[in-house]
């Protein structure tokens, strides 16, 4: 019994540790802490609160309302190595999988792997970038792009 209740808390631990605290007022608070903790207190407070709804359906709290936004920030935040490495070379299955996401037409596909490509590290300055700040950054760096910010909008 006790070998069960164990594994139970390891694997509940484990997921807790790579689960991301989303937007809303503890995401706000604890942004830029790593680990279980800080993860944990900011669910808490969110919890708490009860602000998540509010600042996603305003976008308001640090909430994406865009669908297409929201769509790449959960991919990524399973496979933020693979994306990473995808973009660093400018191209993969992975970084057209984020283009997809975003509904990026095909046409505009090789400038949006260049433009991600050539902002590597901008969007991952260290090896500890989140998938939340690879998506902010991404976003920010789409928004200013004449013709990619029509994805992000």
């Amino acid at each position: 019994m006790k070998k069960l209740i164990a594994g139970a808390l390891l694997m509940g631990a484990s997921t807790l540790a790579f689960a991301q605290p989303g937007c809303g007022v503890g995401a706000m608070v604890w942004k830029g802490q790593s680990g279980i903790a800080p993860h944990v207190l900011a669910a808490t407070t969110n919890g708490t609160f009860g602000n998540q709804t509010f600042g996603m359906t305003t976008g308001t709290l640090g909430c994406q309302t865009n669908q297409a936004v929201q769509s790449m920030a959960m991919y990524m935040d399973g496979n933020i190595d693979k994306v990473a490495r995808d973009m660093s070379r400018g191209s993969g299955e992975n970084l057209d999988t984020v283009a997809v996401l975003l509904g990026v037409d095909e046409a505009d596909r090789d400038s949006f792997r260049k433009v991600l490509q050539d902002n590597f590290a901008t969007i991952f300055p260290s090896s500890d970038t989140t998938s939340g700040e690879a998506v902010d950054a991404i976003v920010a760096l789409l928004e200013k792009d004449e013709t990619l910010s029509k994805y992000v909008a």
